[in-house]
């Protein structure tokens, strides 16, 4: 998979966020979670939370720069079969790496799946892997952190969509967030080619927003709320309090 491909985000200045896509070298589709206002006037903080694509291609550079935002832990959604083939390639940056699969570790083959389908398996096993992931985030010491997957859109982005519900932001801004995945893999311009847990070549194009918001739709119906998913989970209400402390700031 080469996602090395720089691109400017002057080619589409009028997308929401184009100008949160941050220049890492050797990384795609790289921004920073926070700056979103919550419904309660609050503001998620910056510089504690980066989603990207993989870190196999990372520079000494791109290397570099994480290090001057004081990068401390990089978490990984990808299967153990994807990190052993392309493990991130971290350089001299002193920091933690913590895997937590998103994908249901059965032996089952989840990467030739439609997407749709993809996000629904996530759907039902994200009981068994988002509230810890969320946990480690209020855990002292971790941030700032990257966390990413293959490409740092489905994988990431349901766990940055649950997390950002979470702290009480704005489904539009959620979707928006989600939707700049198009601009940061360059799919805006045609499909790109990109290589799948099990080795093989295959397409990625644009996504609608009905994907991540009917990932959100499926949990509220099933738990009645994000965080009632959370806390049904095992992430309850003192956990997402120190989440909330964690990552909200007055607006």
């Amino acid at each position: 998979m080469d996602l090395t491909e720089s691109r400017t985000v002057a080619d589409h200045h009028d997308l929401p966020g184009a100008d949160r896509l941050l220049d890492i070298p050797g990384v795609r589709n790289a921004r920073d979670v926070g700056g979103f206002s919550t419904a309660d006037g609050a503001k998620v903080r910056t510089g504690l939370l980066y989603r990207t694509g993989w870190l196999a291609e990372l520079t000494p550079e791109g290397a570099g720069l994480f290090a001057k935002l004081g990068i401390r832990t990089v978490f990984d959604l990808r299967d153990p079969a994807e990190i052993e083939r392309w493990p991130d390639r971290l350089h001299d940056l002193d920091a933690a790496a913590a895997h937590h699969p998103l994908l249901p570790q059965n032996g089952e083959d989840h990467y030739g799946k439609p997407l749709a389908e993809a996000y629904d398996v996530i759907t039902d096993t994200a009981a068994d892997t988002l509230p810890a992931l969320l946990g480690r985030f209020a855990e002292p010491g971790t941030l700032p952190a990257v966390l990413h997957c293959a490409v740092g859109r489905d994988r990431t982005g349901i766990s940055v969509a649950v997390l950002l519900s979470a702290l009480g932001v704005a489904d539009r801004d959620i979707v928006d967030d989600y939707l700049l995945s198009n601009l940061g893999l360059g799919v805006l311009d045609g499909p790109q080619e990109y290589v799948d847990g099990n080795g093989v070549v295959r397409l990625t194009d644009t996504v609608g927003p009905e994907l991540i918001t009917g990932t959100l739709a499926a949990l509220r119906t099933r738990y009645g709320s994000v965080e009632g998913f959370l806390s049904e989970a095992g992430l309850g209400p003192d956990g997402l309090a120190r989440l909330r402390d964690v990552f909200l700031e007055p607006a």
